[in-house]
C-alpha cells in the first residue's frame, strides 16, 4: 500500500511540476513584490468571515450525517458528529487521501456501528454533493445574465456545454441510484460473475461496492428524509460559495468583486485540480484557481495568485487548527486511525 502511495504521489508531483512549470513560463514578468504587496493589503475581516462560514459548512455536513443516522441512531449527536467531522477533514488535509475513510470510520465507531454501513452513507453523501452543486452550478449558468458579465463572454457557451454534461452525469447517477435500490443484489451477483474469471478478488470488490451503497441508500427514510437532506446540501453548498466570494472580496480589486454566481465558476475550477493533490500542500486546486482567475477574469497573475493560494487555506487548510485541537483532547492520532481505517475496509 505505501509503494501504491509513493508512485502516485510521484506521479502528481511530476504532473503538477510540468503544469506549473508551463504557467510560470507564461508569466514571464511575474512581479513577486506586487504579489507581497496585494497579499499584504488583504481585508483581514473578509478573510475572517470566510473561515467563519466554512466552519458553518462543517457543521451542517455533520447534520447531514446526523439525518443519514436518523434510521438507526436517531439521538446521534450533532456535536460528536460536528467533531468527528472536523477531525476527518483534518485528516484528508494533512493525509491526503490516505485519511478519506477517517470520517466514516470514526462515526462508525463512536455511534457502534459496522463501518461498512458508514462507508455507504460516506458513498452516498457523494451524490448529494455532487448534486447540489451541479444545480447551483446550471443557476449560475442557465440564469438570464448571471455569467454575462464575465470579462470574456466567449466562455459562456463552454460554461453552458459543460452545464449540459453535467446535467448529464448526474441524471446518470439519479438513475444508477435508483437501479440499484431496487435491484442491487442482482447487479452486485453479475458483476461478480463477469469479472471474476480476471480476479476474484477484483469482482468481489466491486459487488461488495455495489451492496454497500445500497445499504447507503437505505438511510434515506422516506420523502421527508430526501427533502431535508437536499436542503441541507444545497446550504451547505452555498455557504461554501459565499466563502469563495468573501475571500475574492477581500483583496478590493475590481475584477475580483464577482457575484456568487460566477463564483461557483472558481469553485468548480478548484474542485476539478483536487483531483491532483499532494498531502498538506495541495498544489492542484490552487493551480486550477488561479489559472481560472487570469483566463477567465482577466485577474492579474500576482492578484491570482495570491487568491489562488489564500482560497485554498480557507476552505481547505483552515479546519487542520481546531480539528488537531480536537484530536489531541480525545488523543486521537491521525495517522492511527488512518491505519485502522484502512485495516477495516480491507477487513470489510
Amino acid at each position: 500500500m505505501d509503494k501504491k502511495r509513493l508512485l502516485a504521489s510521484a506521479a502528481v508531483v511530476l504532473v503538477l511540476g510540468g503544469l506549473i512549470y508551463l504557467q510560470v513560463h507564461e508569466w514571464s514578468t511575474f512581479d513577486w513584490a506586487t504579489f507581497r504587496d496585494q497579499t499584504y493589503r488583504v481585508k483581514k475581516w473578509h478573510v475572517v468571515h470566510a473561515v467563519a462560514l466554512i466552519y458553518v459548512a462543517y457543521v451542517l455536513r455533520a447534520l447531514r450525517w446526523k439525518i443519514f443516522l436518523r434510521p438507526v441512531r436517531p439521538k446521534a449527536s450533532l456535536l460528536g458528529l460536528t467533531s468527528s467531522t472536523l477531525v476527518g477533514f483534518t485528516g484528508l488535509a494533512l493525509l491526503g487521501r490516505a485519511g478519506e475513510f477517517i470520517r466514516p470510520y470514526l462515526i462508525a465507531r463512536r455511534e457502534n456501528l459496522p463501518f461498512s454501513s458508514q462507508l455507504a452513507a460516506w458513498a452516498v453523501e457523494r451524490i448529494f454533493d455532487l448534486g447540489s452543486f451541479a444545480v447551483l452550478m446550471l443557476l449560475a449558468i442557465f440564469l438570464p445574465s448571471a455569467l454575462s458579465s464575465i470579462p470574456h463572454p466567449e466562455y459562456y457557451r463552454k460554461f453552458q456545454q459543460g452545464g449540459i454534461l453535467l446535467i448529464g452525469v448526474v441524471l446518470a447517477m439519479a438513475v444508477g441510484a435508483v437501479f440499484i435500490s431496487r435491484s442491487g443484489e442482482a447487479v452486485a451477483g453479475w458483476i461478480e460473475q463477469k469479472f471474476g474469471h480476471l480476479s476474484s478478488n477484483l469482482g468481489h470488490r466491486l459487488a461488495m461496492r455495489v451492496r454497500e451503497f445500497r445499504v447507503g441508500l437505505n438511510t434515506i427514510h422516506g420523502p421527508v428524509s430526501l427533502i431535508c437532506l437536499i436542503v441541507v446540501s444545497l446550504g451547505m453548498w452555498y455557504v461554501i460559495a459565499r466563502a469563495y466570494q468573501e475571500v475574492a472580496h477581500s483583496y478590493g480589486v475590481d475584477a475580483l468583486e464577482i457575484p456568487v454566481s460566477q463564483v461557483l465558476i472558481l469553485m468548480g475550477a478548484s474542485m476539478a485540480g483536487s483531483m491532483l493533490q499532494l498531502p498538506a500542500v495541495g498544489g492542484g486546486s490552487q493551480l486550477a484557481t488561479i489559472t481560472a482567475l487570469t483566463h477567465v477574469f482577466d485577474v492579474q497573475p500576482e492578484t491570482a495568485t495570491s487568491c489562488g493560494i489564500l482560497l485554498w487555506l480557507v476552505t481547505f487548510a483552515a479546519v487542520i487548527p481546531l480539528g488537531l485541537l480536537i484530536a489531541h483532547r480525545e488523543r486521537l492520532s491521525l495517522r492511527t486511525l488512518s491505519a485502522e481505517s484502512h485495516q477495516a475496509e480491507e477487513a470489510e
